[in-house]
């Protein structure tokens, strides 16, 4: 006897989304209303099963993605050398290559005692360091710099130019010693250690620049100079960019915006003044620029080149 009405409960051993079996209880009333009960065995549809996954713990979901990401920046067999890479922005990006597996080496001037700290560290976790004494206002020290780092860590792959100088001065005290000496560091020593460095480098190869936000915007009296050096980073970027693109080699410039180093503490005269121009008010640390420089290090940055990528907390915005 076909039933007057009919209503459908749907109920599960171990929750909605669950491996469990679904039971179908089809109640009926007859024509003498009374009831019956039939249980079925139910197959869930596919929507459901899919929803299964929602099970997976979050504790699993954040290690895999962890994974996928170590995995997608993995420098292992790579060869960096950093030029600057001893204190603040530089040294968090030798450690940062270092520990993305690849073999590092980088130059000091004067800071002998941090250059050590930081390669005896990486050595002391299995990886390879090389810490050069170089003057990067000196062409044949940075050339030469370069040639031992391939000769000694076998070849290289990226080359990441950090050294720069910072003087302030109004247009009428800066002197053109603290000019040439600014231009020699912050623009003329990334051509020479671009040129040297292309040479040894194949396909695949990476150069990344480290700029400033202030190419873009400066905020203050008295930052002309160093402005201007900056600014040459990004039309430098672009032409080589060009001149290596047919190698298979990028070349990318990276311009944070404040960021707590010796050059430009977080507690410094300048500090409050420039939180208050950012979106994120506070100052950058030197690991997130690493961690930036480290993608762009990477196989999935090999279709960026020619661009200057600020990081800035919104100083810019």
């Amino acid at each position: 006897m076909m039933p007057c009405c009919m209503s459908i409960r749907i109920s599960a051993l171990s929750g909605w989304i669950s491996i469990g079996v679904h039971f179908l209880e089809i109640l009926a009333c007859d024509s003498s209303r009374k009831l019956r009960s039939v249980p079925v065995r139910y197959q869930p549809p596919d929507s459901l099963l899919r929803l299964r996954c929602l099970r997976t713990s979050t504790s699993r979901r954040t290690q895999t993605l962890e994974n996928t990401m170590i995995q997608h920046l993995n420098l292992a067999g790579k060869v960096a050398f950093v030029q600057g890479g001893s204190r603040g922005i530089g040294a968090a990006i030798v450690q940062r290559l270092a520990k993305e597996g690849a073999a590092v080496a980088f130059t000091y001037v004067s800071s002998e005692e941090a250059a050590l700290e930081i390669q005896g560290s990486i050595t002391a976790n299995g990886g390879r360091a090389l810490a050069i004494r170089a003057d990067s206002a000196d062409e044949k020290a940075i050339r030469q710099a370069i040639q031992t780092a391939a000769e000694n860590l076998g070849g290289l792959d990226i080359l990441v130019n950090n050294a720069g100088v910072l003087a302030i001065a109004s247009l009428n005290e800066f002197s053109m010693q603290d000019f040439d000496r600014t231009l020699a560091i912050n623009v003329r020593s990334v051509f020479i250690a671009s040129q040297e460095a292309a040479r040894h480098m194949g396909e695949g190869g990476r150069i990344i620049n480290i700029g400033s936000t202030n190419a873009d915007r400066m905020p203050f009296a008295g930052g002309a100079i160093y402005a201007m050096s900056k600014s040459a980073l990004v039309g430098l970027t672009k032409g080589l960019a060009r001149d290596l693109g047919p190698q298979g080699i990028t070349v990318n410039n990276v311009q944070p915006g404040p960021v707590d180093t010796d050059m430009n503490p977080g507690h410094g005269e300048f500090a409050e003044s420039l939180k208050a121009m950012m979106a994120i008010p506070r100052y950058g640390k030197s690991e997130e620029i690493a961690s930036f420089v480290a993608y762009l290090a990477g196989p999935e940055a090999g279709y960026i080149t020619g661009a200057s990528l600020t990081i800035d907390g919104g100083f810019g915005a």
